[in-house]
């Protein structure tokens, strides 16, 4: 037999109980076909001498916004602004450059960053030269326009009401100031909205090459098609084109938004009565590209103040909007959501239902446990996204109706601060939880919600082990898990967090050959440092796809195989899982 590949002289964490490093592994026809002695002497078509470099499972992001974040390599960037005016002198420059009728677009605006102050649309006026301004919150919950696009959107006509599940914000003159929220955005966005598959392809394709430099091999793109998160209703064509075209270049499972769901006409036995036409629903497709649960918002953010919560937020409101909504607000009717919910998971598929509030979370429960109750589907597991505040006694509902949280621990450095403010003591200790939930057995993915927040692995994985937020204080101390969970959740934990559990996630034999290769091992280095670890090599389905380093050789040219020193007993604290 002749490998495809050959990985040697390594220090290969593969997350398996029973065989926790190894120091060589084959992978023939995308599948890891041995480990050590079962490889190493084999004949390979192309061979990676690792010399002495830590290989790891490829890094899966649960819960992404791939599209979008390709989108916004080529947008103006407002991250960095820190001030209200600085973000008009980045408008104003970025306007100068561009035609008098084209739009400025932008992302990254963080209000939070700002001294708690959002962008007013008479300035934005005045920075564009008339332009037409549209900038996206970095939480994706809200952005701002200015005048121009106000009226385009029918804001400001005479009789204007609030559209169900959002607010357009008023300054203090009752006039609208550009800020809209949630559901208010689709007035947007229909006036530029749809785009067309190829530039929804090519953002696909400056993602997923940006994933690879990160040793990113998978990731579940969270809402397409439809609301306010899609980029065009035939979204699934552009993936597929990608795909076709050479331009997807890691591994992609997609929600589909709950809006595109529609009546269907089938067998009364079948039970499938909301769905996509011919039936497809959640497990459709492959191992390269798949769809996976459905998608449906529950609230908001927490950033934006606009996540359901119980009790209200913490400090002084930013605005009117949150004036009038101190505990946020329901994207929906709460019955109308709770029968979308039930009705799709009777239709066969898995449902990932967003909830940051504690509200929504009551929401999202109370509505799996009612589906479950009508329909009983054991295997299947349905998900809450974000789960951003899980009181205790919400936690044990988790465990018994078998839902799966996908919080982001990437969150806390760069938003922890805000959050807590926002939060108070108490909630902070109950929000973007880990440890908890792992003692529960629950699986819980690595995931960034990107582009809302920096989206590397390593980073992401330091910030579950120190939890640590801007200003260095430790967030939710009680819920820091060690370096090999964190890694595990970034591996086995994503795998069986979006249905591939067995699949892949671990370096063994029968799974998927997705391979990252780091500069260090995570396990040995300090904690505070493993955000800096740097990755060699990204390896997809047994092809090295990222190998900037150029380790990846034939055999003819190789040294001889060195040893590799034993890695601590500290690789074996592994916790069984069941596979979900």
């Amino acid at each position: 037999m002749k490998l495809d590949l050959l990985v040697r002289n390594a220090n290969i964490l593969t997350l398996d109980d029973a065989r926790p490093t190894a120091r060589a592994l084959g992978a023939l026809h995308g599948r890891i076909v041995g480990l050590d002695e079962e490889a190493e002497h084999l004949p390979a078509a192309r061979v990676i001498d690792a010399g002495g470099a830590t290989v790891v499972p490829g890094f899966n992001d649960a819960h992404c916004h791939t599209a979008w974040f390709g989108l916004t390599l080529t947008q103006l960037d407002v991250s960095g602004a820190r001030t209200v005016d600085e973000v008009y002198d980045a408008v104003a420059a970025y306007a100068a450059k561009l035609p008098e009728d084209a739009w400025v677009i932008g992302a990254g605006l963080d209000h939070n960053r700002t001294g708690g102050r959002y962008p007013h649309r008479d300035a934005l006026d005045r920075a564009a030269g008339g332009r037409r301004v549209w900038l996206k919150h970095t939480s994706g919950h809200a952005c701002v326009v200015n005048t121009p696009v106000l009226r385009l959107a029918g804001i400001l006509a005479d009789g204007f009401t609030d559209p169900d599940g959002g607010v357009v914000s008023r300054d203090e003159d009752g006039r609208p100031d550009g800020l809209l929220e949630e559901t208010a955005q689709r007035l947007v966005q229909r006036h530029v909205l749809p785009y067309p598959v190829e530039t929804v392809a090519d953002a696909v394709d400056a993602a997923t090459r940006h994933y690879l430099t990160e040793g990113i091999t998978s990731f579940t793109e969270a809402g397409i098609g439809g609301g306010w998160i899609g980029h065009t209703p035939v979204e699934l064509a552009a993936y597929q084109l990608a795909r076709d075209t050479g331009r997807l270049h890691t591994r992609a499972q997609l929600m589909a938004a709950s809006d595109v769901l529609h009546p269907l006409v089938s067998h009364a036995d079948d039970g499938i009565g909301l769905g996509l036409d011919l039936g497809m629903r959640t497990g459709f497709g492959d191992d390269r590209l798949s769809l996976g649960p459905v998608k449906i918002f529950l609230d908001g953010s927490l950033l934006g103040r606009t996540a359901a919560v119980t009790e209200p937020f913490c400090g002084c409101p930013h605005n009117e909007a949150e004036a009038a909504n101190p505990t946020g607000y329901l994207q929906n009717d709460a019955d109308a959501m709770t029968e979308t919910v039930v009705a799709a998971h009777r239709s066969g598929w898995t449902v990932a239902a967003h909830a940051i509030g504690d509200r929504a979370v009551d929401l999202a429960l109370d509505a799996f446990a009612r589906a479950q109750r009508e329909l009983p589907r054991p295997g299947v597991h349905h998900r809450i996204e974000h789960a951003g505040v899980v009181r205790p006694d919400q936690l044990r509902r988790f465990a018994e109706l078998g839902v799966i949280p996908v919080p982001q621990h990437n969150f806390l450095p760069p938003f922890g601060d805000a959050m807590a403010e926002s939060l108070g003591a108490q909630r902070t200790a109950w929000s973007y939880r880990l440890r908890s939930l792992l003692d529960l057995g629950l699986p819980v993915p690595g995931s960034s919600d990107r582009p809302v927040a920096p989206g590397a692995p390593l980073p992401a994985i330091q910030a579950m082990v120190q939890r640590r937020t801007g200003s260095g204080a430790v967030y939710g101390p009680d819920e820091r898990v060690p370096v090999l969970d964190a890694l595990r959740a970034w591996t086995e934990g994503s795998a069986r967090a979006t249905g591939f559990g067995g699949r892949k996630g671990r370096l063994v034999p029968g799974q998927l050959a997705d391979l990252t290769i780091l500069d260090a091992d995570p396990l040995r280095t300090d904690p505070g440092r493993i955000g800096s670890l740097q990755v060699l090599a990204t390896v997809v389905d047994g092809d090295p796809v990222h190998d900037p380093h150029g380790l990846a050789a034939q055999a003819a040219t190789l040294a001889p195989v060195q040893p590799v020193p034993p890695s601590p007993q500290g690789h074996q604290a592994l916790r069984p899982q069941e596979n979900v």
